[in-house]
């Protein structure tokens, strides 16, 4: 992959760069303008962005109607103890790292912080920090198992079924040996691998290794919410053989009511704009008219899940803001009025832009048929340079922007996932909002805030243990191998050879009084004696 550090500085937009057949007229916050915001809807129903509502609910809040499934992981060992022995913390509270111990027992952390006691290392699993720094494993918002390292959208489809499952376990796990322990499933290349996928981890049933079985048994994966087709009308898909069609609201409802209720997804996927590889169905059209978008929002949530989009027009960007989606994928292309909707709106909706899927077509796909020169030609350079300039006004103006970079392509394979980096070196945000970002607004996202997230008493044990401080080089998040130890739900899925293989054993003092404390509570069960102190 291309240096990011080359562009270190970030991308400068041009309106004249702009492809000739471009809609986009350049915002004010890139050029100082007035704005003229819209007053109804694409329905044309009155519309207020400064307070906006869609029959009756409150666009500023998420919709009472939605339930986040809190799926538990099986066979967690609720006896097991893993001791993080003189680490730096960095916890995603916003503090800087400290010095010093964690303690899990079974799938929770007890204990952040204070030195752990003798009694308390006792029969302890420990990893020494050796300078390294103990962190919450991240999340990916835009996640795509299924996505086959194809050089094409077509190729994506092609896979036969037994192979494109084993595939997808494979592209999970990869996932997590990289850090990564939360993932928000965005779209599947068939309707229910994401789903199998998603219940094989919960359930424990995908094997990795013999090794790892011997030592503790892994989880095949991050804890996931799963998705299926994407949904498009017809002549709007990015690729047939990974879409399911609706055309018309009631379609709309019926396709989504059976993603949710006979498949049983977390998570529908709206495709509501083109995409420059797709050289007839560009990244700045429109795909679904408002009436359907408004249908399949209403049914998901009344169903109580979430709606995805890929949304990269200015047009998809603001229906997504007028009707409730949830999380939005891309929004490259955003006007001065779908910028002051969205900053209204900024504690209900997440932003997932997918810059790694710009950037690597740019740089990376040369060998797969995409020179850098045609990519520039049909408008990718354009479009990343606008989507920097977007999302560094989105971090201005405090909405949530979240890792996920659409891997899965051939120029941006599992297991090259970059975004913190990217988010730093291209869209200059700051080191510690990065892994805000990727790990505390990632357990907001999967729906438990006070449980995934964060290196706390009471969060789930899914952590991981790096080679190096990303607030110093976030780069070191961008190679597995500074990934040294994963911990997901209390349980060791990856440690190095140097890591792990002390296990506390008790002091002599320690074993003396177990004992002594043996030996008085025989010989009072002998003389039929109850309640002695020992």
């Amino acid at each position: 992959m291309s240096p990011v550090s080359t562009f270190k500085d970030g991308f400068t937009f041009d309106p004249a760069t702009a492809p000739a057949d471009s809609k986009f007229k350049t915002p004010s916050w890139v050029i100082a303008r007035t704005s003229t915001p819209q007053t109804l809807n694409g329905l044309g129903e009155p519309w207020d962005w400064k307070k906006p509502t869609f029959h009756g609910i409150d666009l500023t809040k998420v919709d009472p109607r939605v339930k986040v499934k809190h799926y538990e992981i099986a066979d967690a060992n609720l006896d097991s103890k893993i001791a993080f022995v003189d680490v730096n913390i960095l916890d995603s509270t916003g503090k800087l790292p400290y010095k010093g111990d964690v303690l899990i027992k079974g799938k929770y952390i007890v204990s952040v912080g204070t030195k752990l006691s003798e009694e308390e290392l006792t029969g302890a699993r420990i990893f020494e920090g050796k300078g390294r720094t103990l962190m919450s494993g991240m999340v990916d918002a835009h996640k795509h198992f299924t996505w086959t390292n194809a050089g094409s959208l077509e190729a994506l489809a092609t896979m036969e079924p037994e192979e494109h499952t084993l595939f997808s376990a494979r592209s999970a796990r990869m996932f997590l040996d990289c850090g990564y322990t939360q993932s928000f499933g965005t779209a599947s290349a068939k309707q229910c691998i994401d789903i199998v996928i998603r219940n094989a981890i919960n359930n424990g049933e995908i094997i990795s290794d013999i090794i790892s079985i011997l030592r503790s048994p892994p989880h095949p994966g991050p804890r996931h919410l799963a998705n299926s087709l994407e949904i498009a009308p017809t002549g709007g898909a990015l690729e047939d053989g990974i879409t399911a069609f609706a055309d018309g609201p009631n379609e709309a409802r019926a396709v989504v009511r059976a993603h949710i209720e006979k498949f049983t997804v977390d998570n529908i996927k709206l495709s509501m704009s083109g995409e420059e590889i797709n050289e007839n169905l560009r990244a700045e059209d429109t795909t679904f008219d408002d009436a359907n978008v408004a249908a399949a929002v209403d049914e998901v949530h009344s169903l109580g899940a979430r709606v995805c989009s890929h949304a990269r027009s200015d047009e998809s960007v603001l229906q997504c803001l007028q009707y409730g989606v949830d999380v939005i994928y891309h929004a490259s292309f955003v006007s001065d009025a779908t910028m002051d909707a969205l900053e209204v709106q900024k504690d209900r909706v997440f932003v997932a832009p997918a810059i790694n899927s710009l950037y690597g077509i740019l740089y990376d796909a040369e060998a797969y048929g995409h020179p850098q020169s045609k990519a520039e030609s049909v408008g990718y350079k354009h479009e990343l340079e606008i989507a920097i300039a977007s999302m560094k006004e989105m971090y201005r103006r405090g909405i949530h922007i979240l890792p996920g970079g659409d891997y899965g392509f051939a120029w941006t394979p599992h297991g090259s996932y970059r975004d913190p980096e990217l988010f730093v070196k291209l869209l200059g945000m700051k080191p510690m909002d990065v892994i805000l970002a990727t790990t505390a607004l990632g357990g907001e996202l999967m729906g438990r805030p006070n449980e995934l997230g964060k290196v706390q008493p009471g969060f789930f044990a899914d952590v991981i243990l790096v080679n190096g401080d990303p607030l110093e080089n976030m780069g070191v998040l961008s190679n597995h191998k500074n990934i040294n130890v994963v911990i997901m739900n209390g349980r060791v899925h990856k440690f190095s050879p140097d890591d792990g293989q002390v296990w506390y054993e008790p002091s002599r003092s320690l074993m003396d009084e177990a004992q002594r404390s043996k030996k008085i509570q025989e010989e009072s069960n002998a003389a039929g004696l109850s309640n002695l102190p020992t």
